[in-house]
């Protein structure tokens, strides 16, 4: 049973990736936007590259994992393909699994893109790329969870854009992409705690860099797994109730 249950969210997966992530607008989405982002900051300190390189691939993996989870099953719950779904011999929890998975694997290839980039073109250093490389799958899991939570809660694809960006865009300058949090402002580090962002960029950092700014790795990747299990059951719960209303 157990089994047929990864079977079938790995079937999912896959039907998503097909038909909605490798698009060229949610490409274009995941790769323009973290570079003209970074560009602004880039032309005002040239002498700053280096360190936006972690908060640069943080930045692409979060607009990657939720570029189309944000929008995916309530696009499907409009055009009724998402009952379908529903008719299938898994539980609600695999069904959502495998809308998840397709959000992780495309936010973990974009973001290897500018990994890559960043190593060769920045000459960073990547001084554990097995666990770096753990580190993007393990954020790109919590940001693709987000997004079927904004996914399953919103009734139209415009109020799941909005809903996504109300958080997304405080999150790119709260939470240590273009400024350490230890140098913002005392009122908004507490702020910047919150958001899982935050220690994303922190575990890139450490495995790129060797150094972090808020927490010990360890704590962060802690506060990530803890985000993503309280995220998914939540999606589930919120799910149901819409399905029974």
């Amino acid at each position: 049973m157990f089994k047929e249950e990864v079977k079938g969210s790995l079937y999912i997966a896959l039907k998503d990736l097909k038909t909605y992530y490798f698009k060229p607008p949610n490409i274009s989405w995941g790769i323009m936007f973290p570079i003209v982002m970074a560009l602004a900051f880039i032309l005002r300190n040239p002498g700053g590259i280096n360190d936006l390189a972690p908060g640069l691939i943080a930045m692409s993996i979060l607009f990657a994992a939720t570029s189309a989870e944000a929008i995916v099953i309530v696009f499907e719950r409009r055009t009724k393909t998402f009952e379908r779904l529903l008719l299938a011999p898994l539980s609600l929890q695999s069904i959502l699994f495998g809308k998840i998975i397709g959000g992780v694997v495309f936010g973990f290839l974009i973001s290897s893109i500018f990994l890559i980039g960043s190593i060769l073109f920045l000459e960073i250093p990547a001084l554990n790329i097995i666990f770096l490389l753990l580190s993007l799958i393990l954020s790109a899991f919590v940001f693709s969870v987000f997004g079927t939570l904004v996914s399953v809660y919103v009734k139209e694809i415009f109020d799941a854009m909005t809903l996504a960006n109300f958080f997304r865009f405080p999150m790119i300058f709260l939470c240590g992409v273009f400024i350490p949090v230890s140098s913002l402002p005392s009122f908004l580090q507490p702020v910047a705690y919150v958001f899982p962002l935050t220690y994303s960029v922190d575990l890139i950092r450490f495995f790129v860099t060797g150094t972090y700014d808020v927490v010990h790795p360890l704590i962060s990747a802690f506060i990530l797994i803890i985000y993503s299990m309280i995220l998914f059951y939540l999606s589930v719960f919120v799910l149901k109730k819409r399905l029974d209303q």
